[in-house]
């Protein structure tokens, strides 16, 4: 058997080998769903990802006989390490063949990278920050993935019990089947919560409003607030959130986003969903051109799919327990079976994360996928 060479990349060709063995990898797998290429080119770019200001990491790829059989990020976020008191490197964006000495000489990698730069504690998959996709999947192998989490095969989680990789935290998804009708506690409680609190729904009717009173600022700072006590969050910079709205603010269908709003008129707390896309995404085989743009144009905006992603909930600490999940509930549902929606899908959701959990209990939610964060010490 002929060595294996770890490189780092160095160039925009090591880049596209990077990003390409994952497409090469799961090609033929039905449920894996491809990120694009743009996007991550952007992702690794110092000057369109603004999280690179305050994170540091370097990309890695496996090869045997000059063809790649692996790959791996090196990533310390500096400033989730200050917030949690720690010295973590973070391994993301792993991939490789089934074979063990592949899989150890990346994780290998990243531990020497991280412990030349004073690491005791190597942690992942993680990303630089919350809104990349992280977790290993473990369960739910034969579910389709969505458009914010990995896919992998079976045998990634066995390489990581063979080398030592511990539990450090699991997150859930959730399915759900749309409802005929909502929820009769979901509308009692929307009922008691609105005379009782004075809170209302805001819907936004265009994306001049949006700009206009700052709405999209002001979610990323709610999530920002509702996030900050959660598993390695790092609260995202002003920079980030003028990224994110840019971003992805124009793409959202605003008759399914749900603004909890008090007395006062401040945003208390948000829902955001969208229609799902992995159909799209898988069509488009991660690249926007020549006809990728119009399968991911035509799954949002003229015939989406059968199902919805229920991307975040986010609720401001002083009113969580109150109630504004069931305003959510009761504003949206009548969205999905207007629009024809049969099923949604949660994003991953901490295992420990109760008051998160506790929420779909009247929608008798199903937990067909687990993802988990590996840890292993390096000192």
């Amino acid at each position: 058997m002929q060595a294996i060479h770890i490189t780092p990349v160095e160039s925009k060709k090591d880049l596209k080998s990077f990003i390409h063995f994952n497409y090469d990898l799961y090609k033929n797998n039905e449920y894996a769903v491809p990120e694009l290429s743009l996007d991550l080119m952007n992702t690794f770019s110092k000057k369109k990802n603004a999280a690179l200001e305050f994170c540091e990491f370097q990309l890695f790829l496996a090869k045997r006989e000059g063809k790649v059989v692996g790959r791996i990020a090196a990533i310390i976020n500096h400033k989730a390490n200050k917030v949690w008191e720690t010295e973590e490197v973070r391994f993301g964006w792993i991939d490789f063949i089934d074979d063990i000495a592949v899989s150890k000489a990346l994780l290998d990698t990243v531990e020497k990278w991280g412990k030349e730069r004073g690491m005791k504690k190597m942690v992942g998959p993680l990303g630089f920050t919350d809104f990349d996709r992280e977790g290993m999947l473990i369960e739910g192998f034969d579910r389709l993935g969505t458009m914010s989490t990995y896919y992998n095969y079976p045998y990634y989680p066995q390489h990581m019990e063979q080398h030592a990789m511990e539990k450090e935290i699991d997150w859930v998804e959730r399915y759900v089947a749309c409802p005929d009708e909502i929820p009769e506690k979901y509308a009692r409680i929307s009922a008691l919560v609105a005379k009782r609190s004075g809170l209302r729904v805001k819907k936004l009717q265009n994306m001049k409003e949006v700009m206009r009173e700052n709405w999209g600022h002001q979610i990323f700072r709610l999530i920002n607030e509702s996030y900050s006590p959660l598993f390695g969050y790092s609260p995202l910079s002003e920079k980030q959130i003028d990224q994110l709205v840019h971003t992805y603010m124009p793409l959202v269908d605003l008759r399914m986003q749900s603004l909890i709003i008090n007395e006062a008129d401040e945003l208390v707390g948000v829902g955001i969903s969208m229609p799902s896309i992995v159909r799209a995404l898988q069509k488009a085989r991660g690249q926007l051109l020549p006809f990728g743009w119009w399968h991911l144009l035509k799954a949002l905006k003229w015939k989406h799919e059968d199902g919805v992603e229920l991307l975040l909930i986010a609720i401001r600490p002083d009113y969580q327990s109150k109630g504004v999940n069931a305003l959510i509930f009761n504003d949206l549902i009548p969205v999905y079976q207007e629009m024809g929606f049969k099923w949604a899908e949660t994003n991953p959701q901490l295992e420990d994360n109760f008051q998160s959990q506790a929420q779909w209990e009247y929608l008798n939610p199903i937990v067909h996928k687990r993802r988990r964060c590996y840890k292993r010490n390096i000192i």
